[in-house]
């Protein structure tokens, strides 16, 4: 997202900024139009359902919270739409049954890595926000597999303050962690 970060962004959306959401717009029609259009197969109800997820962004920008990415949000409620379009299609042709079991397996598996992605660059911010320090001795633990004396080797520092470090941190992700995880099966649970 350049220099405008996702929070920023939504703030702005919920004031009615239209620069904003055709920002949003930009940056995920295309995504949202794969998505669905990886389980339609068909053109026109992908950009139907990528106009409906934008007019129900737009329409219930008051009820959008800050503190929460807007990517899951838009990926849920394009996932209930492309639903929703499969489900008309099965209901009008009963001989599409069994593609509807295969769809929701697919569908299942790609969204969770959607989300993965998407809770990956979160964290990614999340841990951006910590003191260097912090930042650095989480690195030095989760991505070299360093023990807490070889940091603490590395950093000259003591083994407790490189536990200090890495306790601190590891709680502000969960915390922020907890709130996405919150948000996101609220979200479903309203919208499915």
């Amino acid at each position: 997202m350049g220099q405008i970060s996702d929070f920023e962004l939504i703030s702005r959306i919920k004031e009615g900024d239209e620069s904003a959401f055709r920002i949003v717009f930009n940056l995920y029609s295309g995504k949202l139009f794969n998505f669905s259009y990886r389980f339609l197969k068909d053109k026109e109800p992908c950009h139907e359902v990528v106009q409906e997820v934008f007019l129900s962004l737009w329409l219930n920008r008051s009820k959008l919270d800050t503190q929460f990415p807007i990517a899951p949000y838009l990926y849920t409620i394009t996932r209930r739409l492309t639903l929703n379009v499969i489900r008309q299609v099965a209901n009008s042709q009963c001989a599409i049954e069994k593609m509807w079991l295969n769809t929701q397996k697919v569908s299942n598996e790609t969204e969770e890595v959607v989300l993965l992605d998407d809770l990956e660059r979160f964290a990614a911010g999340v841990l951006a926000q910590l003191p260097k320090q912090q930042q650095l001795v989480y690195r030095m633990s989760r991505h070299q597999d360093l023990t807490y004396e070889e940091i603490a080797q590395e950093l000259n520092i003591s083994k407790n303050t490189v536990k200090n470090h890495l306790v601190a941190a590891l709680k502000t992700l969960r915390t922020h962690l907890f709130k996405v995880f919150t948000f996101i099966f609220f979200l479903d649970s309203v919208l499915s």
